[in-house]
This record gives structure tokens, C-alpha cells and sequence, in this order.
């Protein structure tokens, strides 16, 4: 669907104030998405593939931001409620994560995977450990 809107943006007139805005928008969206690295021109949104947006699947950014070891270990976390992205629980492994929400991904508070983290960590509050 990307590739069909740059199609039809490359065939208006360069000059044209509605390709400059729509150019700018397309590029700003997939952008936020974190699907391209960069708004440089329609030249990156052509080469876009079905990776590109597989690598913004919750499943894969917590392996790469090192929650999960492998892909299936992190997809059975997140189907078994253990995941919340800002404070929602998010129980679809191929949930898309934006920049801005990428930051936001952590444990469920009642998650005992998160429990066994802190104890690793000698972070676990006593608080923590009555509940």
C-alpha cells in the first residue's frame, strides 16, 4: 500500500504544493512507525518491504531490546499477558511498536517474570516480594 501511494505522489507535478505536503506526511508516518531510518525522500519509501514493518512487531523489539532470548520465548510472554506497552497489556505478539512507544515496554507489574528480573537484579523492593 506504501509503494501504491508513492506511485501515485511521483506521478503529480514535483512542484506541486499537494505532493510537497503529502510527500511530507507519508514520510513523517512511516518515520513515528520506525519502519525507515531516516525522511530523507520518496527514494527510501519505494525500496520499503514486508520486513521493514516484521521488525517493528512486538515479538522482535523485545528481542532486540533484550527482554526475550528468542522470538518464540518472547511471543509465549506476551500471548500469556506478561507484556503491557505504556499501560496497556498487550496480549497480540504482532502488535506494531512505534518509536515513541518503544520506550514504554516493560513487565506487568504482577508478572512473576518481572519478580524473578528484580531478584537478578537485587532491585526486588520488600515491599515487592509481599505482594
Amino acid at each position: 500500500m506504501v509503494q501504491k501511494q508513492v506511485n501515485i505522489i511521483k506521478q503529480m507535478d514535483p512542484r506541486d504544493p499537494l505532493r510537497i505536503k503529502m510527500t511530507d506526511i507519508l514520510l513523517d508516518m512511516l518515520y513515528n512507525m520506525g519502519v525507515i531510518s531516516t525522511k530523507g525522500s520518496l527514494v527510501t519509501c519505494e525500496k520499503l518491504s514486508a520486513s521493514s514493518f516484521c521488525r517493528r512487531r512486538l515479538s522482535t523489539v523485545m528481542k532486540r531490546i533484550k527482554m526475550a532470548e528468542h522470538h518464540k520465548e518472547a511471543m509465549t510472554y506476551i500471548e500469556q499477558g506478561h507484556v503491557r506497552v505504556g499501560p496497556e497489556v498487550v496480549t497480540d505478539p504482532a502488535f506494531l511498536v512505534t518509536r515513541n512507544m518503544e520506550d514504554f515496554i516493560t513487565w506487568v507489574d504482577s508478572s512473576k517474570i518481572k519478580k524473578k528480573v528484580m531478584e537478578y537484579n537485587d532491585a526486588l523492593d520488600d515491599y515487592d516480594a509481599m505482594a
